[in-house]
């Protein structure tokens, strides 16, 4: 009778040390349990050491640290009627792992498909030029959108960069004959507007020296100056208008007398 006493005991006592020792979890500072009791939702217990009695109680281990995954490569089609392709990266974390957990099955997939199908939505209501000139808006928009729609689902998505925008070979080529027309475009402009600046500070300097008739002179005198200091073999020697002008009123008074 004390034998049999002795071993019930002892496996009484075998059994309780099993279950205190299932029962023992130990969550990381970045992990926390959402904790179920008899398939309802109790509470979220971490960081450190956790009882969850055994059989009554479930703990669903969450990770709360930043995810990052890379969104596949989709098919575009731009507002403009333009295809590329375009990849992604997404990065999120659990901030209720209640919600992770009760809310959505498979919250890593769920963000997954939801970033793919975002993405080819963001990005098609614009055209080809702001999706290669503006992608920090882009990207603000896509991470506005997505975090919009996790938010149910206790996931907080922080950013959304667009690493790669692949275009066709015609497309590459149409771009840059439209840049080379653009630089031409810019380059006639610039030369019309010098030529109009010119125009301008020449019309300013006859006016300036027609005022004053011996300015002339002196800019005759100086034109010479420039002219002799190079080795030239010929030199040309400017005749005043207004000397020409005199001669020839002298010579039609000659010629009526």
């Amino acid at each position: 009778m004390i034998g049999f006493t002795f071993g019930f005991g002892s496996i009484l006592i075998v059994v309780i040390v099993l279950l205190i020792a299932s029962s023992i979890r130990i969550f990381r500072e970045y992990e926390r349990g959402v904790v179920f009791m008899l398939g309802r939702f109790w509470k979220v217990k971490g960081p450190g050491l956790v009882l969850i009695i055994p059989v009554v109680q479930q703990a669903v281990r969450m990770d709360l640290r930043t995810v990052v995954f890379d969104v596949p490569t989709q098919d575009v089609i731009t507002r403009d009627n333009v295809s590329v392709k375009v990849n992604a990266v997404v990065y999120f974390r659990v901030v209720d792992p209640e919600r992770a957990v009760i809310q959505v099955a498979r919250y890593l997939e769920a963000t997954s498909q939801l970033a793919q199908t975002t993405l080819r939505a963001v990005l098609g209501k614009h055209e080809l030029d702001e999706l290669l000139s503006e992608r920090e808006q882009l990207n603000a928009d896509i991470q506005k959108v997505l975090d919009s729609q996790t938010d149910a689902w206790g996931i907080k998505v922080s950013t959304v960069e667009i690493k790669h925008v692949d275009i066709n070979e015609t497309m590459i080529r149409a771009i840059a004959r439209q840049a080379e027309a653009e630089r031409e475009r810019r380059a006639k402009v610039i030369h019309a507007e010098g030529e109009l600046q010119a125009s301008e500070k020449l019309l300013h300097a006859a006016q300036m020296l027609a005022q004053q008739p011996q300015a002339m002179q002196l800019r005759y005198l100086q034109t010479l100056t420039t002219i002799a200091a190079d080795k030239n073999s010929t030199i040309v020697f400017p005749l005043p208008v207004d000397l020409l002008n005199a001669v020839l009123d002298r010579m039609g008074k000659a010629t009526q007398t």
